[in-house]
């Protein structure tokens, strides 16, 4: 090779080096600018919790019990909503010392009500920021078991009354141009789960019209997030309804709820929540689990189905039970559920709220 040739290739290497280099640069700063792009957006729809008002529905135990601290260690004012005087006070007690606190019994499937008890909150804490609409019961059982009255009730109380809380708060967020509404909806919201069809009847009725919500509402100020959680550690079983065969109905819920890894803490679902609420989150998916059940569903339906098919035969069927009366988790205790498989069920239900007595349960 000439002494030309081997100048002018050392020049095409040497210039190569620096054209690879300059791209690899500038698709790295542009990738770096729009990271910070995206970070920024975000910073600006950011909502500073501190010295808010905080309104939670079903808040006197159970996730919106661990809503609650959360919002509190965040420097908000939070008001709570329950049907049951006597658990809404312990509740009360538990967040004591805490921050600010306001408990107000309420039916929230009564409309008259919910305008009583927004009102009131109004007077003790000042204007409504964020609405949590989380009150909800559960009722397990075969589809044969349920009732009319059951789905009606689901109805009621996930997709009315989340509405008819909306429909109260929103007139002053809208005129003050600003807000945030977090609706907890559920895995039964995007896959209809067996056993569970009344239960997935109202969570799916939530999801499509929190969805709707969000298109609507960010242009007066008010961000709408959808929140799907799996399974959580709440401590709720034993306050859920089961029909049918009562015990192994309970005993297959709680086991599962229980279960590491299937489940997640209340406490780190809502950290979760409350961060998606501060950003304005679309929707949020609480859970590993969750998150691959959603996604498997959305790409295969088909093998979806099949697998929920194959666990409803797994599960206990209504033969030879006629009545159709449901029982609480903590009457249907079996020899499965008082072990230490649900020890981490026993655990949330004391610092949740979820019995009268929290000495009472034992691990």
């Amino acid at each position: 090779m000439t002494a030309f040739k081997r100048t002018l290739a050392r020049r095409l290497i040497f210039g190569g080096a620096i054209v690879g280099g300059g791209t690899a640069a500038l698709a790295a700063g542009t990738m770096a600018g729009m990271a910070f792009g995206y970070w920024a957006i975000k910073q600006t729809r950011r909502f500073n919790l501190r010295g808010r008002t905080v309104l939670i529905t079903g808040g006197s135990r159970g996730l919106g019990l661990a809503l609650a601290r959360v919002f509190l260690r965040r420097g908000a004012k939070v008001a709570l909503l329950a049907r049951e005087a006597e658990t809404l006070e312990r509740a009360r007690q538990l967040l004591a010392g805490k921050g600010t606190v306001f408990v107000r019994p309420c039916d929230v499937r009564d409309p008259q009500q919910v305008q009583q008890a927004v009102a009131d909150v109004r007077q003790e804490l000042g204007d409504i920021d964020v609405l949590i609409n989380n009150a909800g019961t559960l009722t397990v059982g075969p589809m044969d078991s349920m009732t009319s009255e059951d789905y009606q009730e689901a109805l009621n109380i996930y997709f009315w009354a989340p509405f008819h809380m909306a429909q109260t708060v929103l007139p002053s967020m809208r005129q003050r141009k600003t807000g945030r509404i977090v609706n907890i909806s559920s895995i039964g919201g995007k896959i209809s789960v067996p056993h569970l069809l009344p239960y997935s009847t109202g969570k799916f009725a939530l999801s499509g019209w929190s969805e709707g919500l969000r298109q609507e509402l960010p242009k007066d100020g008010v961000y709408v997030t959808t929140v799907y959680p799996g399974l959580m550690r709440t401590g709720s079983p034993r306050n859920a309804e089961f029909k049918g065969k009562h015990h192994d109905e309970y005993t297959w819920f709680t086991l599962s709820d229980a279960m590491p890894g299937l489940s997640i803490s209340a406490d780190r679902a809502a950290r979760q929540i409350v961060t998606a609420c501060e950003y304005g989150r679309t929707e949020l998916v609480v859970s590993l689990p969750a998150k691959i059940a959603i996604k498997a569903h959305a790409l295969f339906p088909g093998m979806s189905s099949l697998a929920l098919r194959l666990t409803n035969q797994l599960l206990p069927d209504a033969d030879g039970v006629l009545e159709k009366s449901s029982k609480k988790g903590s009457q249907s205790e079996t020899a499965a559920t008082r072990s230490f498989l649900t020890t981490l069920d026993k655990q949330a239900a004391r610092k949740n709220n979820q019995v009268p007595n929290p000495t009472a349960v034992t691990t």
